[in-house]
C-alpha cells in the first residue's frame, strides 16, 4: 500500500514537473515566433521615449523583439544547466545587460556593437553543440561580455529620456532578461544538461546550430 502511494506520488511529481517544463517550452517558443514576425513585419527597431510607462514597456519588449538579443539569452539560459551554480552566470549576464545600458547613457563609444552580438550568438551556438568542452569561468567572461554589448545596443532609445524613463526601462529589461534565462535554464535541466554526465540531446545539438546560423546570418548583415 505504501510503496503503491509513493508510486503514485512520484508519477504524479514527474506528471507536474513535464507540465511545468513544457509552459517554459511554449513560452520561449512564443518569445521566438513574436520576433521572427517583428523582423519580418519590419517592426520599427529605433524609436524614442517619453515617459516612464513607454520606457518600462520598450524595457520588456527590446530583448523580445531583437532576435539576435533573445536568442543570446535562451543561450546563456541553456549553457547555465550545465553547472549546479549556473544560475549565477545568469546573473552575470543580466548585470552585464544593465552595465552596458549605463555605459551607452553615459556615451561612451563600445565600437562594432552587432558585430560583437552576432560573435557572441555564434560562439553560444558552438558552446552548445559542445558542453562537455564547457568552463565555468570562460562562459561567465563570454555571457558577460554577451550581456556588455547587447545592454549597450538596447540602450539607444534611451539615451536622451529622463532618470525615471531610464529606470523603468532597466527594470523592464531586467524582468524579461531574468525571465527568459531561468525559463531556459530550466528547460535545460529537464532535458538532461544538467546532469552529471551531460548527455546532450539532440534537440539542444540541433539548437546550437540553429544560433550558429542565426548568428552568421546577422555577422554577415552587419559586415556589408
Amino acid at each position: 500500500m505504501f510503496k503503491t502511494q509513493l508510486s503514485e506520488s512520484h508519477a504524479w511529481g514527474e506528471l507536474k514537473t513535464s507540465k511545468f517544463m513544457d509552459r517554459h517550452v511554449g513560452a520561449i517558443a512564443a518569445l521566438i515566433l513574436i520576433s521572427l514576425l517583428s523582423s519580418l513585419s519590419g517592426t520599427p527597431f529605433e524609436h524614442t521615449i517619453s515617459n516612464a510607462w513607454e520606457a518600462f514597456v520598450w524595457g520588456l519588449a527590446d530583448p523580445v523583439i531583437s532576435l539576435n538579443c533573445l536568442v543570446g539569452i535562451v543561450a546563456i539560459g541553456l549553457l547555465s544547466s550545465v553547472f549546479v551554480r549556473g544560475a549565477a552566470i545568469a546573473g552575470c549576464f543580466l548585470l552585464a545587460t544593465v552595465l552596458g545600458i549605463v555605459i551607452h547613457i553615459f556615451q561612451l563609444n563600445f565600437p562594432g556593437t552587432e558585430i560583437a552580438i552576432a560573435i557572441s550568438t555564434i560562439v553560444f551556438g558552438t558552446m552548445l553543440m559542445m558542453p562537455n568542452q564547457l568552463n565555468f569561468l570562460v562562459l561567465a567572461l563570454v555571457g558577460i561580455s554577451a550581456g556588455l554589448f547587447q545592454g549597450y545596443a538596447n540602450a539607444e532609445s534611451i539615451v536622451s529620456a529622463g532618470m525615471i524613463p531610464v529606470a523603468a526601462y532597466i527594470l523592464g529589461i531586467a524582468f524579461t532578461v531574468f525571465a527568459v534565462a531561468m525559463s531556459a535554464r530550466e528547460i535545460g535541466v529537464g532535458v538532461g544538461m544538467g546532469e552529471i554526465n551531460r548527455i546532450l540531446p539532440w534537440k539542444i545539438s540541433l539548437a546550437g546550430f540553429a544560433l550558429c546560423a542565426i548568428g552568421i546570418v546577422f555577422l554577415s548583415n552587419s559586415l556589408i
